[in-house]
């Protein structure tokens, strides 16, 4: 399948960034969380041995160790697919860590090999109680603000996909794909937040291969397809009202949600992670090629993340902020060479040597991004 191939081969490219360390572990499942470190993964094509699942209420570290040989993807969900943390984009061979705050109750673990389907699931455990980490004054507030921001941005979400989807119904092909990018830089800043609720998030923004999952291909991707690949809309309207449906849904959810700080830090390093295997390689907007929009707005998305935590980083580790503000503006300079009047040139536009360079901004801004959770979770 083309864009797996695409996304496994950008997870190779960049993998020195995004993977955060490399190798595996080379013992049992149970290595790391014998001795009182992380809890061991051990992922494969198709298992997923996880060390430990029974454990105590609080943040708990897993470090996830791809020895297959897809990419695979790890999870912790809660009743009803909720997302509580989640890793992705792990290479054949490499290790990545996660960092998630976990209240005692039941939850699933999952590896996803290919990236693809519910996963290999297992049960998890979590006992007893422990204090939130928005105890903290500074990451209560960085919470707070995040929130705040999360708000402004469905906001406008709700208003623009409103006026995409009044195009396409309308029958204005030319309106409807210059309000398509636009709609959806607003959905790109907040995606990890829309991501914790369950299918909502394929239904929305899912690519063709959701119908190898079991899933009907629908939402912004299907209705880009009958604007760009056919150019006839006149059966899209359902499909269009049907988006925003689903997009307030997930809206009045990701107001109501109660983040927690490593939500934000991991958020901010998934942004990157979308960046990596989908707009690098063009098969996200494929139809469109509008993939720089989508860019532009997850790294404006971690931004608003990592601006959130500021204050707490500062008190925590200052030399990680001032290495994260260098690397974001490496970022920006970077991109800002491709701007083309209020927007972005197509990404068939840009040169291998265009993507290059884009490509090794974000492997420079990837890690210090990847030592983000675990200075919120000390």
């Amino acid at each position: 399948m083309r864009s797996r191939y695409l996304a496994t081969v950008a997870v190779a490219l960049l993998a020195g960034g995004l993977a955060a360390c490399s190798g595996g572990d080379e013992g049992t499942a149970d290595a790391g969380a014998a001795k009182g470190g992380p809890i061991a993964v051990n992922a494969s094509d198709t298992g997923c041995e996880v060390g430990l699942t029974d454990v105590d209420a609080g943040t708990v570290q897993f470090k996830v160790t791809n020895k297959g040989g897809k990419v695979t993807e790890f999870y912790v969900y809660a009743a009803g697919d909720r997302v509580m943390g989640e890793v992705e984009n792990i290479a054949p061979g490499l290790s990545r860590d996660l960092h998630v705050e976990l209240p005692a109750g039941t939850y699933e673990t999952a590896c996803k090999p290919g990236m693809i389907g519910k996963g290999i699931r297992g049960p998890l455990k979590v006992n007893g109680s422990a204090a939130p980490l928005t105890e903290d004054a500074a990451l209560k507030d960085a919470t707070d603000s995040y929130s705040r921001y999360v708000k402004s941005q469905t906001d406008a979400l709700l208003v623009k996909t409103q006026e995409f989807v009044d195009a396409v119904k309308a029958g204005d092909v030319a309106k409807a794909k210059a309000l398509f990018p636009i709609a959806r830089t607003y959905w790109e800043r907040i995606e990890p937040v829309a991501e914790i609720f369950g299918d909502l998030d394929p239904k929305i923004d899912g690519r063709e291969e959701v119908v190898e999952e079991g899933m009907k291909f629908t939402g912004f991707h299907a209705i880009e397809r009958d604007l760009w690949k056919t150019g006839d809309i006149s059966k899209s309207g359902p499909m269009a009202d049907e988006l925003m449906v689903n997009i307030k849904e997930i809206v009045a959810k990701a107001n109501a949600e109660q983040l927690s700080p490593l939500q934000l830090a991991n958020g901010a390093k998934e942004l990157l992670d979308e960046v990596a295997t989908g707009k690098i390689t063009g098969e996200e907007d494929r139809y469109s090629h509008t993939d720089l929009w989508d860019f532009n707005a997850n790294v404006e998305g971690s931004k608003a993340a990592i601006a959130a935590l500021r204050p707490a980083l500062e008190q925590r580790n200052a030399d990680l902020v001032k290495q994260l503000d260098t690397e974001f503006a490496n970022v920006d300079a970077a991109l800002s060479k491709h701007r083309a009047g209020d927007g972005w040139k197509l990404h068939n536009e840009l040169s291998q040597d265009d993507l290059k360079a884009l490509s090794d901004a974000i492997n420079a801004l990837a890690e210090p991004i990847s030592k983000v959770a675990p200075v919120v979770a000390k």
